[in-house]
């Protein structure tokens, strides 16, 4: 039986949590001992996360690391070697910073020809929600951007909240304040007091901003790439900066899904070729491995590039990355409870985790190389 639901026209302001793990796919080859260090992060597809906000979802690939034979453990402390010799920083936007999977010069810049500026209007009315189909009504129209937002989009925002005084730069983190949330008091229940929160670390490898002389700009060829590495409020501060909104579950949910049951955002069935997830194929997995790299957004668009077919994968209401790439922040805060949640799925996670109804929970200073975020707002005419 379906239950009927409505929901607030004021969604409120929430957070959320996703522990990726390491990130880092190393190659390991019988035949020869040679060890190739794919990516700044070890990839460990994301595994269940500690009490304390790591990564809590159920849907990762096997353990990489089955099968060992005589000999591993020696490759093991050649590994650490190199990942050690790997974790300083490199400030030059030209240079391989750590946490890229390639040379700069091995990615060109792709044009994908979908606006990362562009809304799209999604109507009020009933959906199903959910993997159990609840019948839910969204009273109201709103509108939710195309696309993640970018890291050009972000690094754009950094300049003008600095300048703003809204945010600020401490030691090598830039924080901002939230006023906090209600605490009940429940158990598993962590207090989220007021105060200045962080929203991004300068110096994480993998973040594909580059500060210099006081200034943000994105990395290239990333400055069309969804903006990672962001903590729950560094998502919600930058939608508040320009009078938007984090999305909440159910509005996500209806920009993906649409009003026909969907399991996915583009359809019924999953192609290698509809999204970024783990193994998928993708021109970035023949550089970075199946740990894959972010691809620019609206990548799925029934384009060709460099000869790699994708398939248009839009949401009913035109959306792209609804499903993969990086997982999606929500604005939702719900009583006794300090998680916030994410949708969509990620690069790192399995095709069968891109189901619109896939939900994953983490703590909101949790920052990851596959988490990012996009903003809603009131309709405008």
């Amino acid at each position: 039986m379906r239950a009927n639901q409505r929901i607030s026209e004021s969604a409120n302001q929430r957070t959320g949590i996703l522990r990726n793990g390491v990130e880092a796919h190393l190659h390991l080859r019988r035949s020869a001992a040679r060890v190739q260090v794919l990516a700044g992060h070890a990839h460990c597809p994301e595994k269940p996360a500690n009490p304390k906000g790591g990564l809590r979802t159920a849907s990762s690939p096997g353990s990489l690391y089955r099968g060992w034979r005589p000999g591993a453990m020696a490759l093991l402390l050649i590994i650490g070697a190199l990942l050690i010799g790997c974790a300083a920083p490199i400030r030059n936007p030209t240079a391989l910073r750590s946490g890229d999977y390639s040379p700069q010069s091995a990615i060109h810049t792709i044009a994908t020809g979908v606006d990362p500026e562009a809304w799209a209007r999604v109507p009020a009315g009933p959906f199903l929600y959910g993997q159990h189909e609840v019948e839910t009504d969204v009273p109201y129209d709103y509108e939710m951007m195309v696309t993640t937002v970018t890291n050009a989009q972000y690094a754009r925002y950094l300049n003008e909240a600095l300048a703003a005084g809204t945010v600020k730069l401490d030691g090598d983190r830039i924080v901002g304040y939230y006023p906090g949330d209600v605490f009940h008091g429940y158990k598993h229940e962590e207090e989220i007091p007021a105060g200045n929160w962080p929203h991004l670390t300068i110096n994480e490898p993998g973040l594909r901003l580059d500060f210099d002389n006081g200034r943000f700009s994105a990395l290239l060829p990333y400055e069309n790439h969804p903006m990672v590495l962001v903590t729950w409020f560094g998502a919600k501060a930058y939608c508040d900066f320009y009078g938007w909104r984090l999305p909440a579950e159910v509005e996500w949910e209806k920009a993906a899904r649409g009003t026909d049951n969907r399991p996915f955002p583009w359809g019924d069935k999953l192609a290698l070729n509809n999204a970024n997830f783990y193994s998928s194929r993708d021109r970035f997995e023949k550089i970075a491995g199946k740990a894959g790299d972010t691809t620019p957004v609206g990548f799925y668009n029934g384009r060709v590039y460099d000869g790699y077919q994708t398939l248009d994968s839009a949401s009913p209401y035109g959306l792209y990355d609804m499903a993969g790439n990086v997982w999606q922040w929500t604005g939702d805060v719900y009583e006794g409870i300090h998680y916030r949640y994410l949708r969509g799925g990620s690069k790192a996670n399995y095709g069968y985790n891109l189901r619109v109804w896939t939900r994953n929970n983490a703590t909101p200073v949790y920052a990851s190389p596959n988490v990012g975020f996009r903003c809603v707002r009131e309709t405008v005419d």
